[in-house]
C-alpha cells in the first residue's frame, strides 16, 4: 500500500467522529442504511447470555483458516464477500464476475463512509479463531463452511478494513467497535451467533458482554 494511501486511510479513520471525513465523505450514518440481519433485543441477548456455557478458553492448537471454507459461492458468480457486499452497501454496481466496481458501504464500527470495495473487509463478528477456541474445533468442516458463510444470522458485516485487521480474533472483553454507540448493537450480535451456534463463552468475555448489554 503507497504511503499517500495510508495517509488517507488514517485522515479518515481519525476523522470518524467528526462531520466529514478528510477525503469529505460523510462520517454519519445514510438515512436508508442497507446492513446485516437484525440480532436479538438486548433482553434476549441477556437471556442468551446466560444459558451459553462458561469455560476457559480453549487452545489454538490445530486451528487454519482454512480449516473455515470461505468465502464459497452464494449464486451464480456471487460468492460470499459479494453478497455481503452488495447487501451492506449503498447503489452498488457489481460486473459480469459479482466484484463490486461502485457504491459506497459506512462501516458501522468507525463511522466512516468508504466508496472503493478494496477498502472494506467482511468482519466474522465471531472470529474464525475464536469460534475455534468455543467449540468449533470440534466441528466437521461442512460445520465451519456454514458458521463461515452465515448470512442468516448477524455473523457478517461489511467494515473499514483496517478496524476489522485491528480487531484480529479478540473477544469484547478485549475489544469492541471504535464508534460506541454501535457497541450495544455489536454485544447483540455477538450473543446472538454465539447462542445458535451453541459456543461458549469465558468469564472475562460474558463479563464484558454483561456490561454491554446492561447499557443498552
Amino acid at each position: 500500500m503507497s504511503a499517500v494511501r495510508v495517509y488517507a486511510r488514517r485522515a479518515a479513520v481519525l476523522a470518524a467522529s467528526a462531520a466529514v471525513t478528510a477525503t469529505g465523505l460523510l462520517a454519519t450514518a445514510p438515512a436508508a442504511q442497507a446492513a446485516p440481519p437484525t440480532p436479538v433485543s438486548a433482553a434476549t441477548a441477556r437471556t442468551y447470555l446466560s444459558s451459553l456455557t462458561v469455560k476457559a478458553e480453549g487452545s489454538s492448537t490445530g486451528y487454519s483458516r482454512d480449516l473455515f471454507p470461505h468465502w464459497i459461492t452464494q449464486s451464480g458468480t456471487c460468492n460470499t464477500r459479494e453478497v455481503v457486499l452488495k447487501r451492506d452497501g449503498v447503489n452498488v454496481v457489481t460486473d459480469s464476475n459479482c466484484a463490486s466496481v461502485s457504491g459506497s458501504w459506512y462501516s458501522e464500527y468507525d463511522g466512516v463512509t468508504w466508496t472503493l470495495a478494496s477498502d472494506i473487509d467482511i468482519d466474522h463478528v465471531i472470529p474464525l479463531a475464536e469460534a475455534w477456541r468455543s467449540g468449533a474445533n470440534s466441528w466437521t468442516t461442512s460445520q465451519r463452511q456454514s458458521f463461515a458463510n452465515d448470512l442468516t444470522r448477524p455473523q457478517l458485516i461489511a467494515v473499514t478494513d483496517n478496524v476489522n485487521q485491528a480487531k484480529g480474533d479478540q473477544d469484547p472483553a478485549e475489544w469492541l467497535p471504535p464508534r460506541t454507540s454501535y457497541r450495544c448493537t455489536y454485544a447483540r450480535m455477538w450473543v446472538h451467533v454465539k447462542y445458535h451456534w451453541n459456543l461458549s463463552v469465558d468469564s472475562a468475555e460474558k463479563s464484558a458482554l454483561q456490561s454491554v448489554l446492561n447499557a443498552c
